[in-house]
């Protein structure tokens, strides 16, 4: 492997197979942002059989990246689902991996290195105790981040880590029948996170706005947002629905093809973001874009203490 372990940490088992893990389970912002490390890790280790663990949602754009010799999909088994963690378990113990490159450094991934016992343990870059390869940042918490995965890839042996480059994230979006000029809305989030949505009657009259500049509305989400975006599809007869219609590869191609995007700091906005479109994206203090606002050429952070204080009139501006 590229570095030896740090000092004190355990050596890896002698003749391991070189096979590299990388572990993503999601969301989908942070899956965004992992995209430069896999492109990072895919380099480093060119000559190796790179795997991605991680979940059924980001199986079909995983794939897509050409980053990765196999994706599992059965990172996240419930908690007392005992099948699935012994599936898992068997899994990670066969399939010979020398390294392990822990992009989740959460708790449950954090516990797949114990699911390594007795040994041997690969070496793993991550937060676990007792890993060869730990990010020895105390502050890594107050970290953007993209900029916390570079400094964990850096202490594993990784010195370059791209931004993310999305050009192979394609797909024919000739279906859903938009000609002309389109801008995307984005009006959902977590549904237990209502601090970090911009209010809906905001959205529509966005919408409605866009629509008397000849500009098209498309709206985009989950299908359990679906009733968010009739609200303001009732409002805004000209605004298109595509909730719950959307593949991950689809929205990053409307993000390459839309003139703009306007959106609540969720998933969807660090893909549409991270493929190039002007983005303009909406916080409140529930949530600190220092730490997790979306990155790409053209993006404008827009934030207040409430949304409820963000005008119609400011959001609008920033298109211009």
């Amino acid at each position: 492997m590229a570095s030896p372990p740090a000092a004190g940490q355990p050596e890896p088992a002698a003749g391991q197979p070189e096979r590299v893990l990388v572990i993503k389970l999601g969301a989908l912002g942070d899956f965004v942002q992992a995209i430069g490390p896999f492109a990072a890790i895919r380099r480093h280790h060119q000559d190796l059989r790179v795997t991605l663990l991680t979940t059924r949602p980001f199986e079909e754009i995983a794939n897509a990246s050409g980053l990765f010799d196999d994706v599992w999909t059965d990172g996240r088994p419930e908690g007392g689902d005992l099948g699935g963690w012994l599936r898992l378990r068997r899994r990670l113990l066969g399939g010979g991996f020398g390294r392990v490159y822990d992009l989740q450094t959460s708790d449950r991934s954090s516990f797949y290195y114990r699911m390594f016992w007795p040994g041997p343990k690969p070496e793993w870059s991550g937060i676990a105790r007792g890993c060869s390869h730990p990010h020895a940042n105390p502050h890594r918490d107050t970290m953007h981040t993209i900029d916390r995965q570079a400094e964990q890839l850096g202490m594993a042996g990784i010195s370059e880590v791209p931004s993310p480059d999305l050009s192979w994230a394609k797909a024919d979006v000739s279906r859903f029948g938009l000609g002309g000029r389109f801008i995307l809305l984005i009006p959902g989030g977590a549904q237990h996170r209502a601090a970090k949505r911009w209010p809906v009657d905001c959205f529509a009259e966005v919408a409605a706005a866009l629509a008397e500049r000849d500009i098209v509305p498309v709206l985009l989400g989950s299908s359990a947002e679906s009733d968010l975006i009739a609200d303001i599809t009732a409002r805004c007869p000209d605004a298109i629905d595509l909730s719950g219609q959307t593949s991950l590869l689809e929205l990053a191609q409307l993000g390459r093809e839309g003139v703009a995007a306007i959106g609540n700091d969720t998933g969807p906005m660090h893909l549409i973001a991270a493929v190039g479109c002007k983005s303009v994206v909406l916080f409140s203090e529930a949530s600190d874009p220092a730490l997790c606002a979306q990155r790409g050429p053209a993006v404008t952070i827009l934030r207040r203490p409430t949304l409820t204080g963000l005008s119609i009139q400011d959001v609008l501006a920033a298109l211009d």
